[in-house]
């Protein structure tokens, strides 16, 4: 895998390949790589993101390897596969 290093490992974002460190949670991952918005809402379809950090809001819901998680909650691990353009109003209203 090329550009990771020790503790490093690949996982895969909207279909794109990011480098992210052992230990981190998604929310983090996302974050560190300028990733803003997770989701919408499901009535108004306003952004939503990192928020409360501690599993208490649901803000930062995203799909892995299909199920949905909380991206604060939730370490990244070696493979998964994230979305967080999920139409999460069928799923998590």
């Amino acid at each position: 895998m090329q550009g990771a290093k020790i503790g490093q490992f690949a996982i895969t974002i909207e279909g794109r390949q990011a480098i992210v460190t052992e230990g981190e949670t998604i929310a983090g991952a996302l974050l560190r790589l300028g990733e803003r918005h997770f989701r919408t809402t499901a009535r108004q379809h306003r952004p939503r993101s990192y928020f409360c950090g501690m599993g208490i809001c649901f803000d930062c819901l995203v799909e892995v390897d299909g199920a949905l998680v909380q991206a604060c909650q939730t370490r990244v691990r070696p493979g998964m596969q994230v979305s967080t353009s999920t139409n999460l109003q069928t799923k998590f209203p």
